[in-house]
C-alpha cells in the first residue's frame, strides 16, 4: 500500500514557515557546505522541487522516484498563487485541501474538502507515495493517515509561526529509522509510525 509521508522543514521550535509564510529565514548556508546538502535532498527527493525551479538545478525531466501525488493546505497552494504560480508541481497529481476555497481554475490541480477520505482513496491505488508537504492544520488533521515523517531541521528558531503538527492532542508514537546530519548545520531525520498497541495492551511508562 502506498505511504503518506509528511516531508517538510522545520526550525529548533517547530515552526514550518513564518507568519507570512516565509521560508528565507532557514540557514541553508552558502558555498560549498550549502551546494553538498541541497544536491543531496534533490537527488533523493527530486519531486519536492517545484517545477519552475527544476530546471535550473538540473532535474528538468527527471522521473519521480519517491513520489507521484503531493497533498497540500490552503496556505501552501498560496504561496505559490501569490507569484502568479497556479499548478506549482506540474510532475506530480496535485491536490489543494480547503474548505474556504470556492475553487481553482487550474485543471492540473484538483480541490477537495474531505482529505482523509482523499488520502485513503490514493492509498488503495497503485503508485509511488503520496507527499503532505503542508501545512500544520492539514497535518494534525491527517495525523492518523500519516505513514511516515521526514523532518529536515534547521538550526534556529523562528520564535512564530505555522507548527510542525496544528491539531488536537491526539499522541502518536513514531520510530526514528534513520538520521543524517550535514556540515551546514542541518539534519534530516526518518520516523516511521508506530503500530498501535493492541486491545487490551497498555503502554509501558516513561
Amino acid at each position: 500500500m502506498r505511504k503518506l509521508v509528511y516531508y517538510i522543514a522545520a526550525s529548533i521550535d517547530g515552526r514550518i514557515a513564518g507568519p507570512r509564510g516565509e521560508a528565507d529565514f532557514f540557514p541553508v548556508g552558502q558555498g560549498e557546505d550549502a551546494a553538498a546538502y541541497m544536491n543531496w535532498v534533490n537527488e533523493r527527493y527530486p519531486e519536492t522541487v517545484p517545477t519552475q525551479y527544476r530546471s535550473a538545478v538540473g532535474l528538468e525531466g527527471l522521473p519521480n522516484r519517491r513520489f507521484d501525488t503531493v497533498v497540500m493546505g490552503r496556505n501552501t497552494y498560496q504561496l505559490g498563487l501569490d507569484q502568479g504560480v497556479t499548478s506549482p508541481y506540474a510532475h506530480l497529481r496535485q491536490y489543494v485541501v480547503s474548505s474556504a476555497m470556492a475553487r481553482i481554475d487550474d485543471p492540473a490541480v484538483t480541490l477537495v474538502r474531505d482529505a482523509s477520505a482523499l488520502v485513503r482513496q490514493l492509498k488503495d491505488e497503485d503508485g509511488l507515495d503520496i507527499w503532505l508537504c503542508g501545512g500544520g492544520r492539514l497535518a494534525g488533521s491527517l495525523l492518523p493517515e500519516i505513514d511516515q515523517l521526514i523532518l529536515k531541521r534547521y538550526p534556529v528558531i523562528a520564535g512564530a509561526g505555522p507548527a510542525l503538527v496544528d491539531g488536537d492532542f491526539n499522541p502518536a508514537l513514531f520510530t526514528r529509522t534513520d538520521h543524517r546530519s550535514f556540515a551546514n548545520g542541518s539534519s534530516i531525520t526518518w520516523y516511521d509510525k508506530e503500530a498501535s498497541p493492541g486491545a487490551g495492551e497498555i503502554p509501558l511508562a516513561r
